[in-house]
């Protein structure tokens, strides 16, 4: 992979650690301060080959404010956001 990617995946991975219990952001918000506007699809990429628990990658949304995609199972996502009260 080369160094650019690896510096955009790190930078979403960043933004997303730092995402608080109970607020999410939409992929286009974590794209723009990783560093990227408008690359919000990379980074749902990114963050379906993200399996380190400790990146709350549930709490990134859809603009729509939909859940979007999970690579643990959709309705896995939309039952951690209800638990934590952002949905």
């Amino acid at each position: 992979m080369s160094d650019k990617k690896n510096n955009f995946r790190d930078a979403v991975l960043t933004v997303v650690r730092n995402i608080k219990r109970g607020k999410v952001l939409t992929y286009g918000e974590v794209a723009r301060i990783a560093g990227r506007p408008g690359a919000g699809r990379a980074v749902g990429n990114v963050l379906s080959r993200n399996f380190n628990q400790d990146i709350p990658c549930h709490r990134v949304v859809r603009s729509d404010g939909s859940s979007g995609g999970y690579n643990r199972g959709a309705a896995n996502k939309v039952r951690l956001l209800k638990k934590e009260g952002a949905l």
